[in-house]
């Protein structure tokens, strides 16, 4: 696409709401391109569009696409959505959002962060590092950066740093100077069909990596190392706890709300070098994973560890990643995004690593039936760590289709084979009757899903006061 032909288009977004959505409209009206765009609900992300003089149509409507040249679709759009019909009656190009993001990002030098978990983590702790090294880089990511107040920025250097979703496959169209791979877990088959399938998309993701760049890989993680034996690819390296990682974690303390740690580097060619006492205002493994994946980009591009810790130091976190919400009788709640069994697993460790003699109350909200019908099992053990569970009614993001499971006795595999008490609410009303009565001083309360349960959470300090 010619981006200076392209500014006389005008170009409409299906489901401009979504966070990855509203952050690549942001960049392109950055940029100088004519950007609308309809979605069902109203949201934050909207109000932060038209705070940009965006055009905003609320419901989905062919007039809404009247004047439009282009269309960009949500992965989360289905294809008898009525301004997709209508574009293709009149022979409008449309494109993923991930073909777009190529497209926008095609003559930028660009971090690709990728991944089934820690993407938006991983993201903005780069762009903590960026900012303190003064690169001004272009940040499109999937989450609210707390230190932007937004999820994208038009830099003005030739940086761009990514974050690049695979939930329909499109990531594998993203350039990449550099590219780093966080985990591959079983996510997202209502598109992949099969985990060796969701292989196969990552190394075509890592195969795009020029011979002159880096993919930054998790050594810890099952399904990266396999794929690196698989493509036998040679411009990669590693991190993590492993010991023959290239960024080596080393003597992890935890600590309340942060983590310090060492990261030995033996890189090819290179004497082995230890850089100590780095702090990241976040708790769990998983968290010092992401900042070493952040530290081993910056480190190659030659960042300089002054640099690297105070970016890292001074990382002001991203919203919907263990926000702390309010306080009620000594209890903090916190909210957060974890909605696959991996993440409630690795939130869940964290908390019970830095949060000793806390009493966890999970308040779970599962999110897409394709999601629990195909990981029902995966879910009912990931709540070891934490003391009592909280279950709310699931939340189907659209999706028709059957729940292949009794609610009841999901609830009651959970209890048995995480060995927690579990209870049931129908709504937040009930959720915050049963917080009202038994929360105390004692307890630390979480709640997770990625659909409406952080409003939820958002709405209980008022709840609560009934």
């Amino acid at each position: 696409m010619n981006i200076n032909l392209a500014k006389s288009e005008l170009i409409h977004f299906v489901g401009i709401g979504g966070i990855g959505m509203s952050g690549l409209a942001l960049i392109m009206k950055g940029l100088g391109f004519k950007v609308q765009g309809s979605d069902k609900s109203p949201s934050k992300n909207i109000e932060r569009l038209k705070k940009n003089q965006i055009k905003f149509f609320l419901g989905h409507a062919s007039s809404n696409i009247k004047n439009a040249t282009i269309l960009v679709i949500s992965s989360a759009i289905k294809n008898n959505n009525i301004e997709i019909k209508e574009a293709k009656k009149k022979n409008l190009p449309i494109y993923k959002r991930g073909d777009m993001l190529a497209h926008i990002t095609s003559l930028k030098k660009n971090i690709v962060v990728s991944g089934s978990h820690g993407k938006t983590t991983t993201t903005s702790l780069i762009a903590s590092i960026f900012a303190k090294a003064k690169l001004d880089p272009t940040i499109i990511n999937g989450g609210v950066i707390n230190s932007l107040e937004n999820s994208a920025k038009l830099g003005k250097s030739e940086w761009s740093i990514l974050e690049s979703d695979e939930s329909d496959g499109s990531f594998v169209k993203v350039p990449s100077t550099y590219a780093v791979v966080t985990n591959i877990d079983r996510e997202h088959m209502d598109y992949y069909k099969s985990l060796n399938d969701l292989k196969k998309h990552f190394i075509k993701f890592m195969l795009k990596v020029p011979s002159f760049g880096k993919t930054f890989v998790c050594s810890d993680d099952k399904n990266t190392k396999d794929i690196c034996k698989i493509s036998k690819i040679k411009n990669i390296l590693t991190y993590g706890f492993s010991n023959n990682s290239n960024f080596k974690i080393k003597n992890l303390l935890f600590q309340k709300n942060k983590s310090v740690f060492d990261v030995e580097m033996c890189l090819p060619n290179k004497k082995k070098t230890i850089l100590k006492k780095f702090e990241i205002p976040l708790i769990g493994s998983h968290n010092v994973k992401n900042a070493t994946a952040a530290i081993a980009v910056s480190y190659f591009i030659g960042v300089s560890p002054i640099i690297l810790k105070s970016g890292l130091k001074n990382f002001k976190g991203v919203e919907r990643r263990f926000n702390k919400i309010f306080t009620y009788n000594g209890a903090e709640i916190y909210d957060d995004y974890a909605h696959h069994p991996t993440e409630i697993r690795e939130v869940l460790s964290g908390v019970s690593n830095s949060y000793k003699g806390k009493k966890i109350l999970c308040i779970f909200q599962p999110h897409r039936v394709s999601r629990l019908n195909d990981l029902k099992n995966e879910f009912c053990y990931s709540f070891k760590k934490a003391n009592s569970v909280i279950l709310c009614p699931i939340y189907k993001a659209g999706e028709n289709l059957r729940l292949n499971l009794d609610y009841y006795k999901f609830a009651d595999q959970i209890s048995k084979k995480s060995k927690v008490r579990v209870f049931l609410v129908n709504n937040q009303y009930e959720l915050a009757k049963f917080l009202r009565q038994f929360l105390n001083k004692e307890d630390i309360a979480i709640g997770m899903g990625a659909g409406s349960i952080s409003n939820w959470i958002k709405e209980l300090p008022t709840l609560m006061k009934k």
